[in-house]
């Protein structure tokens, strides 16, 4: 039986990129001497590759390490759209495993990239906040719709630039986001008023928080309402990320800066 390596050469051949997920040293050598771009797409640049991509999370779902990592690889200008990109992962424990070729569309690029690397949350608090939100996108709270707010990150200053709407929940507490039992509480306490306040390594600061950011430069788009407008503004105002769930779509939507530069249907997801 033909090994992958047998293969290799009629996959690469005329593809304008190869990336390679976390190779191993001798895997990346093989191409080495290669004319293809050879971007190494990893954790960490254990290879001292030229051309790195960072994946901060593991991803176990091989289309979304994929998705991902082109999506890096357009960010840094290393492929476009149109491009033929062959990748190589593995989908099993024994090392390089598995051959994919990819057309690069624009689609592709969500700004699912940016938002996990160059924020200033731990990209698995993102990922964490961003699971708790599409999950109640997709059953709401005991059946019915509902909408919320989350800033994740530079909780100081949010704090400093909000006012509680009740009493914090989470005052004395040191529960962090992704514990089971503690996604179960944020759901709950959903139902009500006010922001989530989360910290850069994921621990709850607080629930029930009125933003209080001027919303004076922030543009998002029409038929959007004050929770978006709030998450908006407190991230040009902060180095926070927000992830607002919407009542009246079922949108999961994410602010940086300022500005819109994610949005997800949870149905879909």
């Amino acid at each position: 039986m033909a090994s992958l390596t047998d293969h290799l050469s009629d996959l690469v051949e005329d593809a304008d990129a190869v990336l390679l997920f976390s190779p191993t040293s001798s895997f990346y050598d093989r191409f080495e001497d290669d004319d293809t771009e050879i971007v190494v797409v990893a954790p960490d640049n254990d290879v001292d590759a030229d051309t790195f991509v960072e994946l901060p999370l593991p991803f176990d779902d091989v289309k979304d390490r994929i998705r991902f990592g082109i999506e890096g690889a357009m960010d840094a200008e290393l492929v476009s759209a149109g491009d033929e990109a062959v990748c190589i992962a593995s989908i099993f424990d024994g090392g390089s495993d598995a051959v994919v070729r990819v057309t690069v569309d624009e689609t592709i690029h969500t700004g699912i990239y940016d938002l996990f690397v160059n924020s200033r949350a731990e990209p698995s608090v993102i990922r964490d906040v961003f699971e708790v939100a599409i999950e109640l996108g997709q059953k709401g709270q005991k059946g019915k719709p509902v909408g919320a707010l989350f800033v994740v990150g530079d909780a100081g200053k949010v704090m400093n630039k909000s006012r509680p709407l009740s009493y914090n929940p989470f005052e004395k507490s040191h529960v962090h986001v992704g514990d089971p039992i503690v996604n179960v509480m944020v759901k709950e306490f959903s139902r009500l008023d006010g922001a989530f306040v989360v910290s850069d390594s994921g621990k709850i600061v607080s629930a029930y928080r009125y933003l209080e950011p001027g919303a004076e430069g922030v543009d998002i788009p029409k038929g959007l309402g004050a929770r978006h407008m709030a998450g908006g503004a407190i991230t040009r105002d902060t180095n926070a990320t927000a992830i607002v769930l919407s009542e009246s779509d079922g949108l999961v939507r994410a602010f940086k800066a300022g500005e819109l530069v994610l949005e997800i249907d949870p149905e879909e997801y």
